[in-house]
């Protein structure tokens, strides 16, 4: 009787640990807005990484949790954009080896979110790993036509996480022979809910279609639904427009008037949009540092 009571007290203890677990994960995949509130972007820089680590440890008690998987991969997505990558650009113009030493750390950062990307797509469709980074274009398609609205954030980060990777490895070609795979994830979450949050798949589609050689047309498209969708209260939209499109065109007018609104913008005007608004105006003085750089005349 004793030996079934002790064996009862342990299945216990180790059901409260789950259940205790699976509500801090519960807590930590829910969007709110305490980060996006913030005015302090250095003291987010410094916070995540113990957000993370602690999100890592949960994910591994509790690798079936899709919604923790899917907040792990934009957890560690956005901080790479927002901190890594964004030292790697401003580095490497004064230190070349320097900056290659940050930029590997950026693909090793989105290599780490990409695979926390396929830990949420194999619990949402099982099988997407293996045929994601397989070779068989009509095993794609017809996975990814199984997505439902509901797996929008999960192809949308994954994508998100694969295409920094490729932006952050151009010498890497097996990895930049990838794009078309992010393109398709991108494609599916767009036909799928092109609104989601307040427009950042149309954002996507700036870079992606400004980088093809008869794709402005459509990248001004996504930039004005990007707009739409988010009420003129985000600005990384005008940043990736003038960097991706206006540089590229050569159209200095263009790109000082689209950053001048982005550098007048009021960020507390705004509070739930107030840290990401911060570091889009962070990247918009930088660029116009950098005129005489980007353009000829």
């Amino acid at each position: 009787m004793r030996r079934l009571l002790l064996v009862f007290l342990l299945l216990s203890a180790g059901c409260l640990k789950k259940i205790a677990l699976g509500s801090v994960a519960d807590s930590l995949s829910a969007s709110g807005n305490g980060y996006a509130r913030d005015d302090d972007p250095e003291l987010v820089r410094d916070s995540i990484p113990v957000i993370i680590k602690l999100m890592e440890q949960i994910h591994e008690a509790l690798p079936n949790h899709q919604p923790l998987a899917v907040a792990l991969t934009r957890t560690t997505t956005s901080y790479g954009v927002a901190f890594i990558a964004e030292d790697a650009d401003r580095v490497e113009e004064k230190d070349v080896e320097a900056g290659r030493v940050l930029r590997t750390r950026a693909k090793r950062m989105f290599l780490r979110s990409r695979g926390y990307g396929f830990d949420a797509m194999e619990l949402a469709l099982p099988g997407s790993r293996a045929i994601l980074t397989g070779s068989d274009r009509d095993k794609r398609e017809a996975l990814l036509a199984r997505a439902t609205k509901k797996d929008v954030p999960t192809l949308y980060w994954l994508g998100a996480a694969w295409g920094e990777a490729i932006a952050n490895a151009k010498d890497d070609m097996q990895l930049v022979g990838d794009l078309p795979v992010v393109a398709a994830l991108m494609k599916r979450a767009l036909a799928l809910d092109e609104s989601w949050d307040e427009g950042s798949i149309h954002e996507f589609f700036i870079t992606y279609d400004a980088a093809q050689g008869d794709g402005k047309a459509a990248a001004k498209k996504h930039f004005e639904r990007a707009l739409e969708l988010s009420h003129n209260k985000k600005l990384s939209p005008y940043v990736s427009y003038a960097e991706a499109v206006c540089v590229d065109a050569q159209d200095k007018k263009e790109f000082v008037r689209l950053l001048d609104k982005v550098l007048a913008f009021d960020v507390d005007s705004d509070p739930d949009h107030r840290l990401v608004n911060m570091i889009a105006q962070r990247r918009a003085r930088w660029l116009m540092s950098r005129i005489q750089d980007l353009f000829a005349d």
